[in-house]
């Protein structure tokens, strides 16, 4: 299946195979954790029973969906000392103690409140409860923040020197935590995150809906989904354009492969819709475009000159083809959630929001388009960041350990097989728990750990006065 491909290129085949699993996880829990939050905070507030109900239904999706995300991530953490050590020896300085701070500020802090959100509700208290599940919302933003500082870094290395090793090591926490990228970098992907978050919880709303237009439950989380649509999406596209711009000035190539500009235009770039590109040629074939629309957009400017990839030297091109197109795909995806957001909010104001199959049928069919959003943006970045693994620093090729290109097609194959096994059936159980909806969920108040010996009498009687006060609150 392999063969002639070389150990660089495996490698890499699979760190982006295993990543992209990942990153899809984290990317709804990120999300999915606020809601939560939010959710009982509001339940809290108002003692609506719907959000009780919405929150101990989301919960048990939210808890498989983070167990998934833990389990891929592992996996990518050996990577770097099977199939990246050089990378690990000469990085390691820099980025070990930032992904040692994620565990130890973030990841911690949610596993040890994840227990207490699920079940703690009796045991706690409504107050430590609701502390609990912010934790866990905190927990894993923090944890993202980390992240996206080690990858920023990556993108846009600061604050370091380089030892007689040949190794990077710190001069300036500061500027290592919060180099150029990493502001428009955190914010796009939380932004992302949330988006990923609403277009599962709209097209869940949407589908039940289209069963039954009176669930209330239903009706509930469609439109919170689509208010945060509505809201996150115009927001998405300025944040998108202010990263873009800073992409402009650290990773000019990047923009370049992205923009599909083999050659310079100093009178002004166009903006390329859509076309082939031609590495061979150097151009873009059956390109369509709106002439000087780039220049205005990258320098508001519609005559501002651009360098093209003729100013880059062959070797330090990226991949022209998959970055063009990634971006593209995202762009587009990211225009279509605001579509969605606008048509809704347009139902909303006319008072018909439930009253619109076309609009659910569309947001179901939304539904996985944040996913691919993001994968199509991770895409766009790391792609757009070769033939470096450190821009500008370190290459790629110069970052591999020593193995066979055999050895790591035979791991390759065993990732294959085994996360669409475990990754599927996790995927498809997700999909049967949002099917069933928020009506088959138990809404008990003092639910906790299932008991071998039932429900005692006792229990049974306080249930019931605690579901009498509730009642009464309502």
């Amino acid at each position: 299946m392999f063969d002639g491909l070389t150990a660089e290129t495996l490698a890499r085949m699979q760190f982006a195979f295993t990543v992209s699993f990942h990153i899809i996880f984290p990317a709804f829990s990120i999300g999915l954790a606020s809601y939560l939050a939010v959710l009982n905070g509001l339940w809290l507030r108002t003692r609506d029973r719907t959000y009780l109900h919405l929150f101990d239904y989301w919960k048990k999706i939210f808890a498989v969906a983070f167990g998934m995300g833990v389990v891929s991530g592992i996996v990518m953490s050996y990577q770097f000392g099977t199939n990246w050590a050089v990378f690990s020896d000469k990085t390691g300085p820099v980025l070990g103690p930032l992904m040692a701070y994620e565990v130890l500020s973030a990841f911690f802090l949610e596993a040890g409140f994840l227990g207490i959100m699920l079940f703690g509700r009796k045991r706690v208290g409504n107050s430590l409860h609701m502390l609990a599940t912010g934790m866990v919302a905190f927990g894993t933003l923090i944890s993202a923040t980390w992240i996206l500082s080690v990858n920023s870094w990556m993108q846009t290395p600061a604050g370091f020197a380089m030892n007689d090793l040949g190794q990077f090591v710190p001069e300036d926490w500061w500027q290592i935590v919060f180099n150029p990228s990493f502001p428009y970098r955190l914010v796009h992907m939380v932004l992302a995150a949330f988006l990923t978050t609403a277009l599962v919880v709209g097209a869940t709303g949407a589908l039940h809906l289209l069963r039954d237009r009176q669930d209330k439950a239903a009706r509930r989380m469609f439109s919170m989904a689509m208010w945060m649509l509505t809201l996150v999406a115009p927001l998405q596209i300025f944040a998108g354009d202010a990263h873009g711009l800073n992409t402009l000035e650290h990773q000019p190539a990047k923009v370049m492969a992205m923009e599909g500009h083999y050659d310079s235009h100093p009178e002004g770039a166009p903006l390329i819709l859509f076309g082939i590109p031609n590495a061979a040629e150097k151009r873009i074939d059956y390109a369509v475009e709106i002439p000087k629309l780039s220049s205005l957009i990258l320098k508001h400017d519609l005559n501002a000159p651009l360098d093209g990839l003729d100013t880059i030297p062959d070797e330090d091109e990226p991949p022209v083809w998959i970055v063009f197109w990634s971006f593209r795909v995202m762009v587009a995806l990211g225009f279509a959630m605001l579509g969605l957001g606008i048509w809704s909010l347009w139902r909303r104001v006319r008072g018909r929001l439930y009253d619109a199959p076309w609009l659910h049928r569309a947001a179901v069919a939304m539904g996985p388009a944040g996913f691919v959003a993001v994968l199509a943006g991770w895409i766009t970045t790391e792609v757009g960041r070769q033939p470096f693994t450190v821009y500008g620093l370190l290459r790629t090729s110069d970052s591999l350990s020593p193995v066979d290109a055999p050895a790591v097609a035979t791991s390759l194959v065993a990732f294959i097989m085994v996360y669409f096994f475990i990754f599927g059936a996790g995927t498809l159980y997700l999909l049967a728990m949002m099917n069933k909806g928020v009506n088959v969920v138990n809404h008990d108040l003092q639910s906790g750990p299932i008991r071998t010996a039932g429900l005692t009498p006792s229990q049974q009687a306080d249930d019931e006065i605690e579901t009498q006060k509730d009642e009464t609150n309502v």
